[in-house]
């Protein structure tokens, strides 16, 4: 992801005019991106206002001495035993503690950060009956870089992400276990040295905290914003492969895509034509008499487009998601009501993640038959595995292999996550959605696709390389300058896993899209 400069670090107070507003106008895909890579956030101007409503409403019921569900009752299997006046904030509290039960790695940095920002923002949003005092406190952790612990393992995406937003959540009463400056320690050493005291809930708070979509939304907008500049850097390594194995530009011609006009394989062929414009190379074989190209050349703009179109509808689910209460009950002021239902459920969110992880997974899928067939020098004929000294040597050969690897690896990856599910307390939450699970592999899936096209473009660039003294376009020459500034070219046998680590990362930044000169897809 692009980096992005953190707000001040003395909480919403102290962010600067030109922070994210969160609890007002509806947040876009981009600004969730740069929340999550640390950009400051403020609460909007008119969210208190917006969240009064449905706080009075809350406690209004409660003075009345109504059963409501979470705030004064018991939790899914126990939602009929009904709470005491006096105990209301213990069951909130009890609440955070008992769902606290995660496993695994801990969620990276960015994760956490987006997840406060988002859980800050759904309830500001005033149909959750929370005080802006809980919002702003989530916010203060995030704008200190004070991010909780969060396991990544547990939720069933039914009731919401519960175990990993309880962990999350831990740290606004003080409790758990936080990151800040380098260093996990106990929340409630980091708060008291920041000046801060716990929070103390009040009633329908605990569950508001952890009735939610955010863990997996967050994770699902990291894999989704690391998948577009891995699209960006596949379409530069697709066109300079097609140099490489001095391929045709003609299946990328603007009006065979007319004819089948789906959005992403117009935009991809225009794409791959837009880099392949003035190639000296291409003008070199334009009378050869190969007749057709292999699938993975020819039909790239197929593959890669329909790719497209399974980013463009996870990222318009998400950015749906994130401008969306999720937690339950609803408060309904205006009608005196509080509405207990299911916006927690995470299917919409499961469903879109996996889509996108099948499209994500045949762009690496794609990529390493190209890398395959430069490598093989009946094929292509360039010299075997792009050797200097072929036998002697073996060049690139094993670059093809962790791509084959990577590629086996995606296509467990990429089986769907939403399609099962497993019931859990006591049968009150009998279908859930998976969508952490789905989540998670999605981003793993990307950061391997990612590697697959870093592997492309050391494969394609040695190619473009063995046909000097011609040139190829001038966007392509670029990106084969920026490749080259961090892999050198082989001279003879080496390591290989530096070069395409800093391949990687040059993907992830968005340098290489940029060097190529690949607009946003």
């Amino acid at each position: 992801m692009p980096r992005v400069t953190a707000g001040a670090p003395g909480g919403t107070g102290s962010a600067p005019a030109s922070a994210i507003p969160i609890g007002g106008r509806p947040l876009t895909f981009e600004e969730a991106r740069a929340l999550a890579a640390g950009a400051a956030a403020r609460l909007d101007v008119n969210a208190a206002a917006r969240m009064a409503p449905s706080r009075a409403l809350v406690e209004r019921l409660v003075e009345r001495g109504d059963a409501v569900y979470g705030v004064n009752t018991g939790f899914g299997a126990l939602k009929s035993v009904r709470i005491a006046d006096a105990d209301v904030r213990a069951l909130q509290v009890n609440l955070l503690r008992s769902h606290a039960a995660g496993a695994g790695p801990e969620l990276e940095p960015a994760v956490v950060r987006l997840m406060l920002a988002l859980r800050a923002h759904s309830l500001a949003l005033g149909a959750s009956g929370v005080r802006p005092a809980l919002v702003e406190r989530l916010l203060a952790l995030r704008d200190r870089e004070m991010l909780p612990v969060v396991p990544s393992k547990g939720s069933l995406g039914a009731s919401g992400d519960l175990i990993p937003l309880a962990h999350l959540a831990l740290a606004v009463i003080g409790e758990g276990e936080a990151r800040h400056a380098g260093r996990v320690a106990p929340t409630a050493e980091h708060l008291k040295a920041a000046g801060l005291d716990p929070l103390v809930l009040e009633a329908k708070e605990g569950l508001a905290l952890i009735n939610g979509t955010q863990a997996a939304t967050a994770v699902g907008i990291l894999a989704v914003a690391e998948g577009y500049e891995v699209l960006r850097a596949a379409h530069a390594a697709c066109a300079l492969s097609v140099e490489a194995l001095r391929g045709s530009a003609m299946p990328f011609d603007a009006r065979v895509h007319a004819l089948r006009p789906h959005a992403g394989q117009v935009a991809s062929a225009a794409a791959i034509r837009a880099l392949l414009e003035g190639s000296a190379i291409l003008a070199s074989h334009a009378a050869c008499d190969r007749v057709q190209d292999p699938y993975s050349f020819r039909c790239a703009p197929q593959v890669l487009g329909a790719s497209l179109d399974a980013a463009a509808f996870a990222r318009d689910r998400l950015t749906t998601e994130i401008n969306s209460v999720t937690d339950n009950p609803l408060c309904f002021a205006a009608e005196e009501e509080i509405v207990s239902a299911g916006n927690f459920h995470g299917q919409p969110v499961a469903q879109a993640l996996d889509f996108f992880a099948i499209g994500l997974a045949e762009v690496g899928s794609i990529a390493e038959r190209r890398s395959y067939l430069l490598l093989d020098a009946a094929k292509s004929g360039l010299p075997p595995f792009l050797a200097a000294n072929p036998g002697l040597e073996s060049g690139l050969m094993i670059v093809q292999y962790l791509q084959a690897a990577l590629v086996a690896e995606n296509k467990a990856l990429a089986q769907p996550a939403s399609v099962d599910s497993i019931p859990s307390s006591a049968g009150q939450e009998d279908h859930v959605s998976l969508a952490m699970h789905a989540a998670m592999k999605a981003l793993a899936l990307v950061r391997n696709v990612r590697r697959i096209v870093a592997a492309e473009i050391l494969c394609a660039a040695a190619g473009v390389e063995t046909l000097r003294p011609l040139r190829s376009s001038e966007a392509l020459e670029a990106f084969l300058a920026g490749a080259r500034a961090l892999a050198a070219p082989l001279t003879t046998d080496r390591r290989l896993d530096h070069d395409l680590a800093r391949l990687d990362d040059w993907i992830a930044d968005a340098g290489a899209g940029d060097a190529a000169g690949v607009a946003a897809l």
